[in-house]
């Protein structure tokens, strides 16, 4: 599947640059692709340099938790869940634990934290793959709830409209936990009907339901903060959880007589040697989505969709807030230059402006985590992973539309 995502992406930019020299007379398409493949392929290198030292830091705490039991008792606490969702992994495996661990730093907006933590999750799903070259369900159900992951605090969005002068940055925020809670549902219902796993089996429910019921009280109680009380939580809770996962890490290592500083520096050499193997699925990927979007193919595409959705007589306000959803499953950089391109264009308090936030706080960067994510243990079929995640990102774009005309139409 990436094999043919990825010739797909080339071709496409081929056939849409030729278009502009042949029907449009415009020949600069083929210069803007060739500096996007070097420019590429140097973002690539920085976002290694970015990727090296967040891989050694976070795996090498995550060793001291290894060793202080706390990755095998989370694993024991969700084996009866994981038993229903991932039935080929034993019970205990330390796999278990980091999943979990990855999905709360994701839902908190610990991006940092999360990919080194999802990375040594997928190796150590990897250690029960019998085919190492194909996805195995566990890795493609991780992986697809990674790209519909549920988002709690998405305080970088928070950040962007707060640098654009928005009278009140966290206006979105309801929003986005509303899209990303339907994103992520979806993301879980689309595996498991595929896999058939029993999402209906009385254990899974007995997860869900509370959880369920705990967002939306959550929810609820957030509503009745002011912008500026809500603002300063997700700061400080985003920070404080942050910091206090590092600090009860050491306490458990030193309790149970870890030597901190020598797990650490094993775990954070780990960490290098993972950062290093993942350069060539970045450059292969980035070059592609690069030359993908200086041909001109994603410009025509939303002029086509607006096209459409003008002959249905429809409201066309929210086509200016797809750039950021078109481009957010091949790079998350871009998604960031659009979002920020559409509040300077139409203004921070816009409705593109807002949609476009919504979108982007409720979708993921789903390519560049298939590169990562299964770059990092030379996974090269993906079977149904790419078209799931696709998927839940699909609906987590339309419900961000849907949600944003509630709120702000």
């Amino acid at each position: 599947m990436l094999n043919g995502l990825w010739l797909a992406f080339f071709l496409v930019a081929a056939v849409a640059g030729f278009g502009r020299w042949l029907v449009g007379g415009d020949a600069s398409a083929f210069a803007a692709m060739v500096e996007a493949l070097f420019a590429m392929a140097k973002l690539s290198v920085e976002v290694m340099v970015l990727l090296f030292g967040t891989l050694t830091l976070w795996l090498g705490f995550l060793r001291i938790a290894e060793r202080a039991g706390l990755v095998a008792a989370l694993a024991r606490l969700l084996g009866p869940l994981f038993a229903r969702l991932m039935p080929e992994v034993p019970r205990g495996h330390p796999a278990l634990g980091l999943i979990t661990m990855n999905f709360a730093a994701n839902a908190l907006g610990l991006d940092n934290a999360a990919t080194p933590i999802g990375l040594k999750a997928m190796r150590e799903l990897q250690t029960l793959n019998p085919r190492p070259e194909e996805a195995t369900n566990a890795q493609i159900l991780f992986l697809v709830l990674n790209t519909g992951s549920l988002t709690l605090l998405p305080v970088s969005i928070f950040m962007y409209r707060a640098q654009q002068g928005a009278a009140d940055p966290t206006l979105v925020f309801l929003p986005i936990l509303i899209a990303t809670a339907v994103s992520a549902l979806v993301a879980l219902l689309t595996v498991a009907v595929v896999q058939r796993l029993r999402i209906w089996d009385p254990v899974v429910l007995a997860w869900l339901l509370p959880m369920a019921a705990a967002l939306g009280g959550f929810m609820l109680l957030l509503g009745t903060l002011s912008a500026a009380a809500l603002a300063a939580l997700s700061s400080l809770l985003g920070n404080l959880v942050l910091f206090g996962i590092v600090v009860v890490f050491l306490i458990a290592g030193a309790v149970r007589r870890v030597p901190v500083y020598e797990a650490f520096v094993e775990g954070a050499r780990e960490g290098f040697e993972v950062a290093k193997n993942l350069l060539p699925y970045l450059v292969a990927m980035l070059c592609a989505i690069g030359v993908l979007r200086a041909s001109g193919a994603l410009d025509a595409a939303l002029d086509g969709i607006r096209w459409l959705v003008g002959l249905t007589g429809w409201d066309t306000r929210f086509v200016d807030a797809l750039p950021t959803g078109l481009v957010k499953p091949f790079s998350g950089s871009a998604a960031r230059a659009m979002l920020i391109e559409t509040m300077k264009s139409h203004g921070v308090d816009s409705f593109p402006a807002l949609t476009a936030a919504v979108i982007q706080g409720s979708t993921e960067t789903t390519f560049y985590v298939l590169a990562v994510y299964f770059g990092a243990v030379g996974i090269q079929r993906a079977r149904h992973a790419v078209g799931c995640a696709l998927f839940a990102d699909l609906v987590g774009v339309v419900a961000a539309i849907a949600v944003s005309y509630w709120f702000f139409g």
